[in-house]
């Protein structure tokens, strides 16, 4: 099976699906007849670990040393044959292959339990009633999770499920930590991969193997692989892209890399591929597209080619063939409804967008040119897309990866879906912006979209500004309301020590939070702590943002930054009371609870009305509508009655229509004419026609014959068809 390519996610991102960046590429390379072959070394190695052969090993390997270990790791090593018996079986389950095996796993005493299942007698209150199938899933990674503590503990301290030796590619200026790691004796895992990795290369015997580093998770395991592909494939050539050298290796100076590594590449990896491609098949050919390369001894970095990036609409359909997609396994490990949609079920990923629209947060790495540049992929192509993956995986799932969809390219997206009748679920990460609707959100909820993710970042307009996100506190407690009135999930990242916030400004935040939650229009949260990284705006100009930043001569890795902050808060201590309160309000309670309580030192009481975000929602109803907005009915015709109604000696004619939607049964009255024009107006406000009117055109149509217009739009009966499905976008 000889291919031209060997594409590669090293060790290790996902448990649930595959990382999109090989898939990808595979896409594009199938456009140029460039031949390759990809895997997902991570759940590979993963499927061979967990498995009752690997673990007889690991028991029998730890018997000399088990009386040295911490009482868990012993717990686990005399329960060894309950951990081993079901093992096999568990994974299955968790493959999707044996649900009949959940009601065993739910049984009391079946599985084996040491400290993972220590949180266990807070399930019902994490999770609710959950469906049998959920609970066992949860029982089942609690199983795992007690294994691979044991595999940390005795086996190999850098293991991980979604990450591999993390920390020696977090924050590394210098190569020399990884160098050295890399002199050593293989570890177990390592010995796992390489095997896996030695199968792959014998069957496709590529001419140049790719690997795809998204995070410093995978870096490791990346060198690894190609440290024992140099040592026994010498003729393989080896390439390294993706979001860690993307993003970290652009200062890149080390020759040493190179001992590993005969290219590198930046940003989007389509002509880099092709060049190198280009340069193995014929030497005489030197032109490179934005790669590292070693010359005359040391690092050079070559641009010198005319050829300029693919338009998204020319980079093909990411292709999911030679991956095992029905090996993948869904675990869930927290109660968090958003972790829980990406650890839980595969999706397939796409991008609406390359880049960000917004590209201003002064906290992002807007620099780059993964988000600086701003192209969006057409509809029409993106369904056509969808489609094809449909076909291609059998999976009606997707997750798309972008910085922040854009509404408009959201809008279009979901009127295409719904004019082709595709029955999908999707989910994106956006900016909480004014666009979205009430209306616009029922579209989107209409097209199957199930759950949105957007950065509220620090709750304070002040602070809000400063990051230049755009948005206000009350303009995001609005769109989360219509986002959760069209029942979709909301969940919003949150941030603590951000560049000259003050502890009042940290207590606001949490109290905006707090009724946030409390008014019911979020869902899901998570708080994380501001980090300073080369590429933002902060980390290019500092001091502009009162911090001291502790930059390193770079030879290596170059992201995140140590600083210090002028205000001397120790924004650590917060930590823990921020994620404790969160964990509450995401489960629906400890809303009365004093914020003091989430904190065991004094914090200021908050300056935040206890009503202020109930009161952001109550807006009054607008009775504007842009002329140039389109009309849009989501549901059936109705079956229509004619009628009269006399008053005072006044007959009026009347009409009465009568709606279905899937749950309910409704009717509205208006005057005979006004009903009958509706009726007929009624074929082109649906999906099936080309064009849809607009405010305007509906507006001349109805004032031909009759008499204002807005008067009978703004009517009770439409407003009881606006909650229903009629919708101006």
């Amino acid at each position: 099976m000889n291919k031209d390519l060997l594409l590669i996610t090293p060790p290790f991102t996902q448990l649930n699906t595959p990382y999109p960046a090989t898939m990808y590429l595979k896409g594009f390379l199938n456009t140029k007849n460039i031949t390759s072959f990809q895997m997902d070394l991570g759940i590979e190695v993963i499927l061979d670990l967990f498995s009752k052969i690997k673990f007889l090993e690991i028991f029998k390997s730890t018997s000399n040393l088990i009386h040295t270990k911490s009482e868990n790791a012993r717990r686990i090593y005399n329960l060894r044959e309950a951990y081993i018996q079901p093992l096999d079986e568990i994974i299955e389950f968790l493959q999707g292959k044996k649900p009949s095996f959940a009601r065993q796993i739910c049984s009391d005493d079946f599985l084996p339990q040491a400290s993972r299942f220590a949180q266990l007698d807070d399930l019902e209150y994490a999770f609710g009633n959950m469906g049998i199938q959920d609970k066992a899933k949860h029982l089942a990674t609690l199983y795992l999770e007690d294994l691979s503590d044991f595999i940390i503990e005795c086996i190999d301290p850098n293991f991980g499920f979604s990450r591999y030796a993390e920390r020696m590619g977090m924050s590394a200026n210098s190569f020399d930590e990884l160098y050295g790691k890399l002199q050593e004796k293989e570890t177990f895992i390592d010995t796992l991969s390489l095997a896996i990795l030695d199968k792959k290369l014998k069957s496709v015997q590529p001419q140049l193997v790719c690997f795809s580093v998204p995070f410093p998770g995978n870096l490791y395991s990346a060198f690894r692989c190609a440290q024992f592909i140099k040592a026994n494939y010498p003729e393989m050539k080896v390439a390294m892209g993706g979001g860690f050298p993307n993003t970290e290796l652009r200062s890149l100076s080390d020759v040493r890399v190179f001992e590993f590594f005969d290219f590198i590449t930046l940003d989007d990896g389509e002509v880099p591929i092709e060049l190198l491609v280009e340069n193995i098949q014929n030497p005489k050919s030197q032109e490179f597209k934005r790669t590292f390369l070693l010359e005359n001894g040391e690092v050079a970095y070559k641009n010198n080619t005319s050829k300029s990036d693919y338009k998204q609409s020319e980079v093909g359909t990411p292709d999911y063939s030679d991956l095992q997609l029905d090996k993948y396994i869904s675990v869930i490990e927290i109660a968090n409804p958003m972790h829980s949609l990406w650890s839980d079920g595969r999706w397939n990923k796409l991008t609406m967008a390359h880049g960000c629209y917004w590209g201003k947060c002064t906290f992002c790495d807007i620099s780059l040119d993964y988000i600086k540049i701003y192209e969006p992929v057409a509809a029409k192509l993106l369904v056509d897309r969808m489609e094809e993956l449909i076909a291609q995986t059998n999976e009606t799932g997707f997750h798309f990866v972008d910085e922040a969809a854009p509404p408009s390219l959201m809008k279009a997206l979901a009127l295409e879906i719904i004019k082709r009748k595709l029955t999908v679920s999707w989910w994106t990460n956006i900016r909480f912006e004014k666009n979205f609707t009430q209306d616009l959100c029922h579209l989107l909820k209409a097209s199957g979209c199930i759950a949105v993710s957007g950065g509220l970042e620090v709750a304070s307009d002040r602070l809000l500004k400063l990051i230049d996100k755009g948005v206000t506190v009350e303009q995001v407690a609005q769109v989360t309301r219509n986002f959760t009135g069209a029942n979709i999930m909301v969940h919003s990242y949150l941030m603590y020590g951000y560049p000259t916030q003050t502890v009042n400004e940290t207590i606001d935040s949490l109290e905006m939070v707090r009724q946030l939650f409390e008014v019911g229009v979020l869902q899901s949260g998570f708080w994380h702590q501001f980090a300073l990284t080369a590429h933002s705006p902060i980390g290019m100009n500092p001091e502009e943002y009162s911090i001291v930043a502790d930059k390193k001569d770079i030879y290596f890795a170059n992201n995140d930054i140590q600083f210090t902050d002028t205000t001397g808060i120790d924004h650590n201590q917060f930590s823990y009371g921020l994620k404790k309160s969160l964990f509450n309000y995401m489960h629906g309670i400890g809303f009365e609870l004093p914020l003091q309580n989430w904190f065991d030192f004094k914090i200021p009481k908050t300056s935040i009305h206890p009503d202020y975000i109930y009161n952001c929602l109550e807006t009054p109803m607008e009775f504007n509508t842009k002329p140039t907005a389109k009309v849009l009915w989501l549901g059936n015709e109705p079956t229509f009655n004619e009628f009269t109604k006399s008053k005072k000696g006044q007959t009026r004619e009347l009409l009465e229509m009568t709606f279905h939607t899937t749950t309910d049964t409704f009717s509205v009255v208006t005057g005979k004419d006004e009903g009958i024009w509706f009726v007929n107006q009624l074929k082109s406000l649906t999906q099936e026609s080309e064009i849809l009117p607009t405010f305007a055109q509906l507006q001349t149509d109805f004032e031909t014959t009759m008499d204002d217009f807005e008067l009978f739009w703004y009517s009770k009966p439409i407003g009881v068809l606006r909650k229903n499905g009629l919708l101006v976008l």
